[in-house]
This record gives structure tokens, sequence and C-alpha cells, in this order.
């Protein structure tokens, strides 16, 4: 027998095992006997681990994580939840889209209100950076935000889909947003808060996305450009000048607008960080804004070079609100 053939053996052997093993822990479960298939669970992740047995564990903890999820126990799955994470974090497992979508499910089952739900998202979000990114892999939070979006948690899921590369996503998102919860009078500052954080994120490509998708999709909204509201000209403006890169344009720009602008008091230190990003605005000696609301675009922005990054952005899921 080659080593090849000795190895899908061996890989069918365990995969039959862990299905005799998941047989016992169901029938358990379905009896009702939840604390001691929880605990049974836990002797078999910690025997998998020491084995080396990493696919085994994560497998063997993920179902058992549903499992208990279809039974509304939600601690043991929230606990079985964390264990798939440790296999990720113990085992070095690479960032895959399957792994991904698999930790997303995990989550969307989890009580919305539950802190083993935000210590969950930390984790998770923390592991896929795969050391590129301090925020994050994107597909992860682009799965998380439709989550959220399901859920109406509206807030949240825009954190999440800034986070992302899905600027088409996060736009049908922000028309359900401002039609259910917003003014009509506010339908252009939804968008333009997108497009603002999305560049302050140097995402230029998604913030050209969202802003042609919102203004195309929203039923508010008349279709342009030009368009009857200042603040949706100032952004369709404000895009072609990033594209054109010249100082001059975007600081007559942002003189021209300034009424529009005033709308809401952030939009001006966006507009001070979109400068040093695009146009070679060197930075302010001390920053004019401060307090809360410094921390909070600090933290949209991944400031700081800290390891807590994620843990940080993540507790702050709501950058700025609109009201």
């Amino acid at each position: 027998m080659s080593e090849q053939e000795s190895l899908r053996c061996s890989s069918g052997r365990n995969r039959g095992g862990v299905q005799r093993v998941e047989g016992k822990l169901r029938a358990s479960v379905e009896k009702g006997d939840y604390y001691e298939a929880h605990q049974m669970y836990r002797t078999l992740f910690f025997r998998y681990m020491s084995q080396a047995k990493h696919s085994e564990a994560r497998e063997l903890m993920y179902n058992g994580a549903l499992l208990f999820f279809s039974y509304n126990q939600q601690n043991s799955a929230a606990d079985l939840s964390m264990l798939v994470l440790e296999v990720l974090e113990k085992s070095e497992s690479k960032v895959e889209e399957d792994i991904l979508e698999s930790l997303a499910k995990l989550f969307s089952h989890m009580d919305q209100n539950s802190p083993e739900r935000v210590a969950f998202v930390s984790r998770a979000l923390k592991w896929s950076t795969g050391g590129s990114s301090k925020l994050g892999n994107p597909k992860l939070h682009q799965l998380l935000a439709v989550t959220l979006w399901k859920e109406q948690n509206y807030s949240e899921s825009r954190y999440h889909f800034l986070h992302s590369s899905d600027g088409e996503g996060c736009a049908q998102m922000l028309v359900e947003y401002s039609s259910s919860r917003g003014f009509r009078s506010e339908v252009d500052m939804f968008v333009a808060q997108a497009v603002l954080q999305f560049l302050c994120l140097k995402n230029k490509n998604s913030a050209s996305v969202v802003f042609s998708t919102y203004t195309e999709k929203h039923p508010s909204i008349e279709r342009g450009p030009p368009f009857v509201q200042p603040l949706l000209n100032f952004i369709w403006f404000l895009l072609l000048a990033v594209d054109g890169g010249k100082l001059t344009v975007f600081t007559v720009l942002c003189e021209q607008y300034q009424p529009s602008l005033k709308r809401d008091p952030m939009y001006n230190e966006y507009l001070d960080r979109i400068g040093q990003l695009f146009f070679g605005v060197p930075p302010k000696q001390s920053p004019s804004y401060g307090g809360l609301l410094g921390n909070l675009l600090n933290s949209l922005m991944g400031a700081g070079e800290d390891d807590d990054g994620v843990e940080e952005a993540q507790e702050v899921s709501n950058p700025i609100e609109l009201d």
C-alpha cells in the first residue's frame, strides 16, 4: 500500500470514529442529558488536541455546537464554539473561506444579546487576520454584516460592511436602514457617512460602489448626478476629486459645500483624514477632535500599533451615530 493510500485509509477510519462518537453524543442530547453530553464533548476535545487530531476536534466541536443550538442550549453551544476557535488558534490553521463561513454560521445562531457572542466575534476576527489585517478578514466581516443585517441590527452591520469589500451589499443595507429607521431629510447623510468612512479606510473602490448603488436604489433619491440634495453632489464631486488627486480642487470643494458639511460635526474630521490620504495634506499639529469622537475615529481607521486593535475596534462597533 502506498503512503497516499495509507493516509486515505487512516483519514477514513478517523472519520468513522468521529461519526460513531457523534452518534452517542447526539443520543445523549436528544434524551435531555445536556450537562453530561457537554462534559463529554469537552473531554473528547482535550483528548483529540493532545493527540494533535485538530481536524477531528474542530469538526466534533462545530457539529456539537450546532446540535446544542438546535436544542436552545445556548451556554453549551457557545462554549463549544469557543473551542472551535481554540483549535484554529493552536493548530495555526490557514484562513479559508469554508472555515470563515462555519464561524459566521455559529455566530448567526448565538443569542444576539449574549456576552459570549461579543467575545466570540472578537476572537474570530483576531484569528482571521492571518497577520495581514489588524481589524479582521474582509470576507468574515462581510458574512457577519449580512447576519446582522438580517437581524435588523443595522448599526453593527454597517461597521462590519465598512471593513469588508462589499460596497454593494453595504449600500443595499443602508437603503433599508434609511427607509425603515431614518428621516426622509437624512437620506443623503446615510450614504455620505459611509463614503467618507470607506475613504478614511483607503477603500476607494467600495466608497464609489456604495455611493452609486445607494443613489440608484433608494426610493427617495431622484436619479442623478446632479442630485437635488447638495450633500450628494458634494460626495459625487469628492469621489471625482480623489481620482484626480488635485489639492486645489479638494480645497475649493470643501469650502463651497461647508453649509452641507456642517450638518454633521464629524464630516470635516473625516475630510481632514481624506486630505492626508489622497491629497498630501500634512497632519494637524494638534487634532481638533478629541475625547470620545477622537477615539471613535481612531477605532474606525485602526489607528495605533498595539495588538489589541481588534478588540478595541470590535467593542466600538458603531463608530458614529447619525442622530
